[in-house]
């Protein structure tokens, strides 16, 4: 008998059959603060979402690619890999791009019109209030 084949997991639905309130959509997180992943990928799951996370620009970059997430959450400065060179070949790899918000504490705005060259959907200065990263979520989701 032939093996089994592997198939990508539908996005959680309720007992009803439809996607939770949220959508239900594949966030991935890419950020080496312990802190901001938690509280982000807290308030992401309440809204249904299915949550991945990678602690450095390399990780991310391969989880990206393998687990093809509906939006990347990226901090800009990480070990191993910069959230730019991360969003630079994100956008040069996938013929049809996840959506990216880029979050960073950094005040200078070189660096937010760098990212917006790069192609990002949203860029978001630290600290944030999260009904900020949700209206920004929701929005590029919807």
């Amino acid at each position: 008998m032939p093996a089994a084949k592997k198939t990508r997991r539908a996005a959680p639905q309720d007992a009803g059959g439809a996607a939770p309130a949220g959508g239900g959509r594949r966030i991935l997180l890419v950020d080496d603060d312990k802190e901001i992943v938690e509280s982000m990928k807290a308030v992401l799951e309440s809204r249904g979402h299915t949550i991945l996370v990678a602690r450095d620009g390399n990780q991310g970059l391969a989880m990206a690619e393998k687990d093809a997430p509906d939006l990347v959450v990226l901090d800009m400065m990480m070990p191993k890999r910069s959230g730019f060179l991360v969003l630079e070949k994100l956008r040069r790899s996938n013929p049809s791009p996840v959506r990216v918000i880029m979050i960073t504490a950094n005040e200078g705005s070189r660096h937010k019109a760098y990212a917006e060259m790069l192609g990002v959907d949203d860029y978001i200065r630290k600290p944030f209030a999260m009904d900020r990263l949700l209206e920004t979520v929701d929005r590029l989701l919807s």
